[in-house]
């Protein structure tokens, strides 16, 4: 008797990543369309810094990566960012820079 073969024929499109450790979408927010892509733990071997918080990403730590959705957005314009610092990004004031002894207003 031979073993039986359930496998089903893949219909339709293959969902985006590949299975490469990521996931890409679109996201539509206050400050324009983005392309996101969630970076998985054993996928992140870089360290960067997150521009949300200015605190580094060690390797190994999940987070996601984002870039302008427009026809201008390359790989120069990806920034990989704490996944809670990217979903609080439109909470976030810009961080100023001041001296000790600047007034803070």
């Amino acid at each position: 008797m031979s073993p039986r073969k359930n496998r089903r024929a893949v219909t339709g499109k293959p969902p985006q990543g590949g299975g490469g450790g990521w996931a890409q979408q679109t996201e539509d927010g206050p400050d324009g369309e983005w392309i996101v892509r969630s970076i998985a733990g054993a996928a992140a071997v870089k360290a960067y810094r997150c521009p949300g918080c200015d605190q580094e990403i060690p390797p190994g730590v999940p987070h996601v990566v984002a870039w302008p959705a427009d026809e201008r957005g390359g790989a120069d314009d990806r920034r990989h960012w704490h996944r809670p610092c990217w979903q609080a990004r439109a909470r976030r004031a810009p961080r100023v820079q001041r001296s000790r002894n600047a007034p803070r207003y």
